[in-house]
């Protein structure tokens, strides 16, 4: 099965541009559209899955500016890059920080928008999603947009209550899929310098000839296709915070500039001479051992030091599996909205299964494991057959005739499984008649109480035969 290809959405209001650059972009094997304006766009993001918006900044109607800002509100994932011409660079400066990934100026150099694209391409099949992500005040059990009641979790919390508002350099280590950007986020967020920028570079998806001049910027001429000078990363991220992800990826030779910007909070641009200094807050992450690259002589000892100020080390999730029933529950409810869907938890056979499996892929596979659940779901709760059969073939036993000591555990589990979804009906039915209760038997208002959607509690209902009064009000 041949891999499906990228589709790239085009925005300028010059339909020749629209035409060359969709061209050059077809020739190297994406799918493209394009729309004249920011309106236009938005009506085919809604109907097309984008990978890559590129978009001129000046337009009628909409024009670029508002239209990445209503892109970071519907997927802030979206890669968005921008166009503009010599005099608006400022402009684009402007649009980084309000969350573009990056700008092309005009007339674009054909190697130059090759480079961006695939880079962006690349940023966004690596970036993590924040899996665990959700506002603080819709979510039981989450603090910082974090969510968990582990140990592991609870100490994460002291951690960022002490060094959030601080200038001082973290360093995040933990497995893929455990959240790491979602940390980063916290402790920006939570500091004085939330109103500033949030700058996220990607180490791993920057070629390494291209590391300096990405983080500290460029003048015109400083190499070929260099037709203006641009800043960096750091440049970008003064007054704010920069993420440096997977920094174990940056080369040796870049390193020992990259110290020195640190300590000196000072660096000149690639082909430049002028002294730039910045006052960024910087934060690393990484799921590979530095200390082991540190002995293999492919990261420098000096610079692990000044990045490991404050470290936090991620639990994965097989360490912290009894959050594993409250990331459920926040994930069934984002699907919800996302499919259409009306589920209303997980059964205990399920969450059993679940809470056995080890998550090599962490909070991550977990959440695609749930929304194929929620998808293929077709009653009101997830059940043991809606785990897909990798996951419960995995915390099954082997083999299909136990000897009788098995046989005998297997019956007492079965046993604990019924007690507790007998616990957990006798539960959700107290909730329930309290909800309807407290809002006089108004079952929209009780719905809304419990989080839950109208349709989704009339059929909790009606499995508990906790029946609508006569009177109850509808609306």
């Amino acid at each position: 099965m041949l891999p499906e290809r990228k589709q790239i959405l085009v925005v300028d209001d010059e339909p020749n541009l629209r035409r060359v650059l969709a061209a050059q972009l077809e020739r190297d094997g994406y799918d493209v559209h394009t729309a004249e304006d920011g309106e236009q766009a938005l009506g085919l993001l809604r109907e097309h899955h984008i990978d890559l918006v590129i978009t001129d900044l000046r337009m009628p109607k909409l024009d670029g500016m508002e239209l990445l800002r209503r892109i970071v509100v519907l997927d802030d994932e979206l890669p968005v890059v921008m166009l503009t011409a010599h005099g608006t660079v400022d402009n684009a400066v402007e649009a980084l920080k309000t969350g573009a990934f990056d700008y092309i100026t005009k007339p674009f150099d054909q190697v130059e928008v090759r480079t961006i694209v695939r880079k962006a391409l690349r940023t966004r099949d690596l970036s993590a999603t924040d899996a665990s992500r959700v506002p603080q005040a819709q979510q039981e059990g989450a603090r910082y947009g974090i969510i968990g009641q582990s140990a592991g979790i609870l100490d994460l919390y002291a951690v960022l209550e002490r060094v959030a508002d601080t200038p001082t350099t973290v360093l995040i280590t933990g497995e893929s899929g455990t959240g790491k950007e979602l940390v980063a986020r916290a402790l920006h967020e939570n500091s004085s310098r939330r109103d500033k920028p949030f700058i996220k570079v990607n180490c791993a998806a920057i070629p390494k000839d291209l590391m300096e001049s990405e983080l500290f910027g460029y003048e015109r001429g400083a190499f070929t296709g260099a037709v203006g000078s641009k800043p960096g990363r750091f440049e970008l991220a003064s007054g704010g915070t920069l993420f440096l992800d997977e920094i174990g990826s940056i080369p040796v030779e870049m390193q020992v500039k990259l110290l020195r910007a640190l300590q000196e909070s000072e660096f000149e641009r690639v082909g430049g001479i002028k002294t730039i200094r910045v006052d960024v807050r910087l934060v690393a992450a990484t799921n590979s051992d530095l200390k082991k690259e540190i002995g293999l002589g492919t990261f420098r000892e000096d610079l692990y030091y000044r990045l490991n100020v404050v470290p936090i080390r991620l639990p994965a999730l097989r360490e912290r599996s009894q959050d594993i029933a409250l990331l459920t529950r926040h994930f069934i409810e984002k699907f919800n909205t996302r499919l259409k869907k009306s589920v209303i938890g997980i059964d205990a056979s399920a969450l059993a299964v679940l809470a056995s499996y080890p998550w090599p892929g962490n909070i991550r596979e977990l959440e695609n494991v749930i929304e194929r659940a929620v998808l293929f779901c077709d009653k009101t709760e997830i059940e043991s057959a809606d785990i897909p059969n990798e996951i419960r073939g995995l915390t099954q036993s082997p083999s299909s005739t136990p000897t009788p000591p098995q046989a005998s555990a297997a019956a007492l589990a079965d046993g604990l499984k019924e007690q507790v979804k007998a616990a957990m009906s006798r539960l959700e039915r107290e909730l329930i008649v309290r909800a309807l209760e407290q809002t006089h038997g108004n079952v929209t208002h009780a719905a809304r109480l419990l989080k839950i959607s109208r349709k989704g509690l009339q059929l909790k209902m009606k499995e508990l035969n906790l029946r609508e009064r006569d009177d109850a009000k509808e609306s």
